[in-house]
């Protein structure tokens, strides 16, 4: 596991990384661009599987930060390349929107109703009665049970929404089959996103503000981890845990050369 000043490649989140409601917090894009001109491996992670990766560089560039969408690794991407290593030109029926159809379609799966390999829920805003049947019914046929991440609720300006974690578990009541979970906490979407850059474990980073999923996951993938205080997490949160990043600090404002380096736990 590598000290801060060995890290040669660095894995990020996204909300209450770089951005906050679309806003970007302080130190973003100034990191973003560091790594940019420094030719320095990164990828963007984010467990929402809604979007592709143009929409949400697009998204992020509408927000003041400069991504491109080759460095950004979605659960549905890491969902895609997974099930592609399992079954090359496989079958699915698939509960979600663009970011997981299109990355099922760009890794040659064929979308079916009938007889699928598997059974792909990822997050969606229309979840249907009538999908989550067929899906209950298709899985109880022998279809493999896949989801894109484990996130039980979304965030929105009105409250919270169930997400794919959530209807997973009406699922899993009705088939009595557990999921695969790609997403964070699985360390499989880091190994993947270090394959995409061509990057090793022992020199690269995970900055997550979650102890839950992006901080065990980067532990468990063998990552220096970095947990942020610009999210959910707070000291009282981080305590509950039997595990601790290898660093906290207070934002990425304090990754940007010529920043304070914050002492290592």
């Amino acid at each position: 596991m590598a000290k801060r000043d060995e890290v040669e490649a660095w894995l990020t989140d996204m909300d209450g990384v770089l951005v906050h409601e679309n806003h970007p917090l302080p130190g973003a894009a100034e990191l973003l661009q560091q790594w940019e001109d420094q030719g320095t491996p990164y990828l963007v992670l984010t467990n929402n599987s809604i979007f592709t990766a143009r929409d949400l560089s697009a998204r992020l560039r509408a927000s003041g930060l400069n991504v491109p969408e080759e460095r950004i690794w979605t659960s549905a991407l890491a969902t895609a390349d997974f099930l592609q290593q399992q079954l090359p030109g496989g079958s699915a029926f698939v509960i979600g929107e663009a970011g997981i159809l299109t990355a099922l379609h760009d890794a040659g799966f064929v979308m079916t109703e009938t007889d699928p390999d598997f059974v792909v829920v990822g997050e969606t805003r229309n979840y249907s009665f009538e999908a989550i049947t067929k899906a209950i019914r298709l899985i109880g046929s022998g279809a493999r049970f896949i989801v894109t991440n484990p996130d039980a609720t979304g965030p929105s300006a009105e409250g919270p929404l169930p997400a794919t974690g959530a209807i997973a578990a009406l699922i899993t009541k009705a088939t009595g089959r557990e999921p695969y979970v790609v997403g964070k906490p699985n360390p499989m979407m880091f190994r993947s996103a270090l394959n995409k850059i061509g990057a090793h474990s022992e020199h690269t980073a995970m900055i997550g503000d979650r102890m839950d999923t992006d901080i065990v996951a980067g532990i468990e993938a063998g990552l220096h981890t970095v947990l942020v205080l610009t999210g959910i997490s707070d000291a009282a949160e981080i305590e509950k845990y039997p595990f601790r990043p290898d660093e906290i600090l207070d934002g990425v404002s304090e990754l940007v050369a010529n920043g304070p380096l914050e002492t290592e736990l």
